[in-house]
């Protein structure tokens, strides 16, 4: 269990930090963790920081003469997080831009370490400048207890099979629930094999470990996480149980379908692959999310020509026996192929889905 979150009041004061040799490198990565655990992040969100700030602080001395470290508190609403800046004379935003995806190196050596930076920060931002070098900006956030929920208002079901049933399965979704919100997703590595299940896997990865964050965040981060891949294809749904909405996002040929609902169902899905330097941003969409309401997403390996009467005569809307029907009756055996069901959590007394 999380300790209680730190309020206004308790907030740990900024610190700057100048870095011109390693003694001053190592020093900064033990601030920094004693700065998030005064914020309450976890023991394992506190590793991930002193990472971050010891790749940051090593790019100051290898690409610079140095330069400075700050850490910030954040506060949103109930919310908190820390920001880290680095600040230095010289190396080029659009390097360190490709220098986050794993595997590049602008010195022809393993760039993994900046790639980690983008795997634990949930935002970073550069901010070049002529007279002032480079300015580095990171945020992370404490993430929300997902293990102590009172009540999972949602249920979830997912069928999933890979190409011609072969060990390594190119598609893969994430489900994620936490106070009041919900997140899941499928994403579809390009092709089939070991290549597309790492591009899928990478994409997962930091789903699950940002996943309260906004759509569109989540989107820029993959894209990132995803280039030193073959790249995927992913759709998003939020939800926001509290104010009865749904949030929508896609990349790629991801099929979606809210049925139940009595407003028209308008999702834009923009073409591309995240991953690539072409990639385009995603168009977020809002939808209203009735207890009446049954999401289904699915990958290009299952056909799109089912008819929405097949999952309404499904006892009670059961999620794990529509993501069978649909596997089963209309999933291809030439491509890796997965249908992903969510719905609200029936209670006594009520029917199945209207007409």
């Amino acid at each position: 269990m999380r300790a209680p979150s730190a309020n206004s009041s308790t907030l740990p004061e900024p610190i700057g930090l100048q870095i011109s040799a390693p003694v001053e490198a190592k020093a900064a990565t033990s601030a920094a963790a004693k700065f998030a655990a005064a914020l309450q992040f976890s023991e394992k969100e506190c590793h991930e920081i002193e990472l971050t700030v010891s790749e940051l602080a090593s790019n100051l001395l290898k690409h610079g003469d140095g330069g400075t470290l700050q850490f910030i508190p954040l506060q949103q609403q109930n919310q908190h997080g820390i920001q880290i800046v680095s600040q230095n004379q010289s190396r080029s935003s659009a390097d360190l831009e490709r220098a986050l995806t794993d595997g590049f190196s602008t010195r022809g050596t393993l760039g993994a370490g900046l790639g980690a930076i983008n795997r634990f920060m949930d935002s970073v931002e550069f901010q070049p400048s002529a007279r002032s070098g480079l300015r580095i900006v990171c945020r992370r956030w404490v993430r929300p207890d997902t293990g102590n929920l009172r009540e999972r208002p949602l249920e979830f079901a997912a069928a999933t099979r890979s190409w011609r049933l072969a060990a390594e399965n190119g598609d893969a979704f994430v489900v994620q629930q936490w106070d009041g919100h919900a997140l899941a997703g499928v994403i579809d590595g390009l092709g089939h094999g070991s290549g597309a299940q790492r591009a899928a896997m990478a994409a997962r990865q930091y789903l699950e470990h940002h996943f309260d964050q906004p759509i569109d965040a989540l989107f820029r981060g993959v894209e990132r996480a995803c280039r030193a891949t073959r790249g995927v294809v992913m759709c998003v749904a939020r939800f926001d149980l509290l104010r009865q909405t749904l949030q929508l996002a896609g990349i790629g040929n991801i099929e979606v379908r809210l049925l139940g609902s009595s407003a028209p169902f308008k999702f834009v899905i923009r073409r591309g692959v995240l991953g690539m330097a072409s990639a385009p941003k995603p168009v977020v969409s809002q939808h209203a999310w009735t207890p009446e309401c049954v999401l289904v997403m699915q990958s290009d390996g299952v056909k799109n020509n089912w008819q929405p009467d097949e999952v309404k005569s499904i006892p009670g809307n059961n999620p794990v026996l529509i993501a069978k029907h649909l596997l089963d009756r209309y999933g291809t055996m030439n491509d890796d192929s997965t249908v992903l069901v969510v719905k609200n959590r029936r209670r006594r007394g009520e029917q199945n889905l209207a007409a």
